[in-house]
């Protein structure tokens, strides 16, 4: 078994708030476009919260037959339309890949709400044994990726990595390390959520996690000293890991180089952040370590950055320990300001925003970015995108119960 081999991205596929193919996801970060909007999944009529970052304008059926759409849930449709986006565009040819090598790894939060709430519903009038027979697995997290692996016929490791708003990231840095220790060359790595139902809306709610601000320009602010709360998202990111060799023998498009993972727990609050950022920042300092790299030479943090006012001031807190008083050489913004909070699919969108903005030489902006915070000090992109090259860049993934992971990527060269 050859260890250390280098993992590479290939493809990437992508269903989100602001757009469903790359060139509208890439539109939308230039244009600083948000895709957060009044709720139109259910009636919000007697909702505090009446906003959230919904998929538009995706015809399920242009990827996916009908009778088998009637078997899904939401959150399955789009993990299966994204991961067929990915595998477009990678340009693999399923027939020369030894399949018995090639996995997904894919992620969810929550998994199947809202047939949950609608079998529940059944239940409650007709009697739970006579609810769909399709419930379980409609419900189920790992189907997502499940649906994935037997849409392509993939046979290697089929793993769900459940780390709430960290899975999918999480998805991506073990996808990494299973093709860099050579159990696998390719895997299909990321996640899907579609939590945007009354019993999601309203759960995040009643804990004080969501903004109820009604002015959508106003409402997922990460860092700015007025933020209240998250904007929940929806949608899917899936990418297509595979080894470098394996790439380079077929001509593959490579967006860039994945180089390090760090990943730990703070072990304390079911909810609440480490106050310290002590192992938010030490997910950081692995991924570096991996990489081996200097601190110096990271040009860009893509954050987690959920606009809550605990995680800013602790993400920002947990930066600073890393990078010291250099940490303000480094750019920083948070696209959830555009997308809202994909829960277990944010680190897998953020992460393709991210190789995107490599690819284009351009910095994602953290829009809607007004009134500065002396508790967040970051090097803000404020409101608009800026042109630079980025030769390293981490992306920040943190989630409720204290999971922690950052992904290290490279500029993908000759």
């Amino acid at each position: 078994m050859i260890k250390n081999r280098r993992v590479v991205v290939t493809g990437l596929g992508g269903v989100s708030p602001i757009g469903n193919t790359l060139k509208d996801i890439l539109e939308s970060i230039k244009n600083s476009k948000s895709g957060i909007d009044i709720i139109q999944n259910f009636n919000i009529e007697d909702f505090q919260v009446k906003l959230a970052g919904e998929v538009k304008d995706l015809n399920f059926e242009s990827y996916i037959d009908r009778k088998t759409i009637r078997r899904m849930d939401r959150v399955s449709i789009f993990g299966l339309i994204a991961g067929i986006k990915s595998m477009e565009d990678s340009g693999l040819d399923l027939e020369k890949v030894d399949k018995d090598r090639a996995g997904v790894y894919i992620s969810s939060g929550i998994g199947g709400l809202q047939t949950i709430e609608e079998q529940k519903i059944k239940g409650m009038k007709n009697g739970y044994e006579k609810i769909s027979p399709f419930f379980i697995p409609m419900a189920i997290v790992n189907l997502v990726g499940s649906q994935l692996a037997s849409h392509f016929e993939l046979h290697g490791s089929c793993i769900c990595p459940v780390a709430a708003c960290a899975g999918s990231s999480s998805a991506i840095g073990e996808g990494y390390r299973s093709i860099k220790d050579d159990y696998n060359d390719i895997i299909l790595a990321g996640g899907a959520e579609a939590s945007i139902t009354p019993l999601g809306v309203g759960g995040f709610s009643s804990m004080k996690a969501l903004s109820s601000e009604q002015n959508k320009e106003r409402a997922s602010i990460p860092f700015d000293k007025e933020r209240s709360g998250f904007v929940m998202g929806e949608g899917a990111g899936v990418l297509v890991l595979e080894e470098l060799e394996h790439a380079k023998k077929r001509n593959a498009k490579i967006y860039g180089e994945i180089i390090g993972y760090g990943s730990t727990c703070d072990a304390g609050h079911i909810t609440q952040p480490d106050s310290e950022g002590t192992y938010a920042a030490k997910a950081m300092e692995n991924a570096i370590l991996e990489g081996e790299i200097e601190k110096s030479k990271i040009d860009y943090i893509n954050a987690h950055g959920t606009s809550t006012p605990l995680n800013d001031k602790y993400e920002t807190i947990a930066i600073k320990r890393v990078f010291g008083e250099s940490y303000r050489d480094i750019l920083v913004s948070s696209t959830k300001s555009m997308t809202g909070h994909l829960l277990g699919a944010s680190g897998a969108i953020e992460a393709i925003i991210t190789l995107l903005s490599m690819e284009n030489e351009i910095i994602p902006p953290n829009i809607n970015y007004i009134v500065k915070d002396e508790e967040c000090d970051l090097n803000i992109v404020a409101n608009k995108y800026m042109e630079k090259r980025i030769d390293y860049a981490l992306s920040n993934s943190l989630g409720f119960g204290g999971h922690n992971v950052s992904i290290l990527f490279k500029r993908w060269e000759e």
